[in-house]
């Protein structure tokens, strides 16, 4: 009992939500009875201006590991997998992308002694991929290359599996038309913003009372090029790989999402 609670603790959080607190990679390998494999990937935080970056990592199929620590729920229609980072980063991925393309947890940089990678659009160096990392096989799976980054979480300490996305981001009253838009909004914006509570942790506020600030032309400014915007910042914005009139389309929907999406007052007294 005690080494089973050494390995993982499970707990409720809200919106019906059931977490896994991942244990070490050493652990981790003992529980799947399996040897880690090397998965080949076009490193989307080094590739720029069409310029593949090849890297090797070292670990699992997800869908072992997921299957071992959620059971067969988060293979459920509907659900989503939460991939928790140390920094409060959350990135929400719907199951059905795991039983489509091939990703790992990954915890080593094959050949290297330090897990990092240089997250070239965010302007960090040397940044820490472990305690794990998940990575797709982009090469394998071409038609992902243009993401990006997105969808590729590191420093994940916990995996969550949760059903929140429609009563979070789509509350009664909103038209149903918005569900693509919200979508997107999750996809690009809430692994680190927060809509009405719903989302990362890594910055404060909420992300539907900051939209309603900025003119619509200043809002796809912003969420395309960041850095232009404000120097310095960290803030990646809607991934280069896609091409210019795309990453136009979705800053206008977010815009449009967000601007109508009700904020809850609590959201709006702070």
């Amino acid at each position: 009992m005690v080494n089973i609670l050494l390995f993982i603790f499970a707990f409720l959080t809200p919106w019906g939500v059931m977490a896994e607190v991942l244990p070490d990679a050493a652990t981790l390998e003992i529980k799947l009875n399996t040897k880690p494999q090397t998965v080949r990937v076009s490193e989307p935080h080094l590739s720029q201006n069409g310029k593949q970056v090849i890297r090797s990592y070292r670990g699992w199929p997800a869908v072992q590991v997921l299957d071992l620590l959620l059971g067969a729920h988060w293979r459920a229609p509907g659900v989503e997998v939460e991939f928790r980072a140390l920094d409060g980063y959350v990135s929400r991925i719907p199951s059905e992308r795991f039983l489509k393309f091939e990703a790992f947890l990954t915890y080593e940089h094959v050949g290297h002694r330090r897990f990092v990678v240089d997250n070239l659009e965010q302007n960090e160096r040397d940044v820490a991929l472990g305690p794990y990392y998940l990575v797709w096989n982009n090469i394998r799976h071409p038609e992902l290359l243009p993401e990006g980054g997105t969808y590729w979480p590191y420093q994940v300490k916990q995996i969550l599996s949760s059903t929140a996305f429609k009563t979070a981001l789509l509350p009664p009253g909103l038209p149903a038309s918005l569900s693509g838009s919200a979508a997107i909004a999750q996809k690009y914006c809430l692994s680190c913003h927060k809509v009405n509570g719903f989302g990362g942790d890594k910055w404060p506020g909420n992300l539907a009372l900051q939209a309603r600030q900025f003119q619509a032309d200043d809002f796809v400014r912003w969420v395309i090029s960041p850095g232009a915007v404000k120097p310095g910042t960290t803030m990646p914005g809607l991934p280069i790989s896609l091409p210019q009139v795309e990453r136009e389309r979705l800053a206008q929907l977010l815009h449009g999402y967000l601007t109508q999406v009700p904020v809850s007052p609590e959201s709006a007294v702070k």
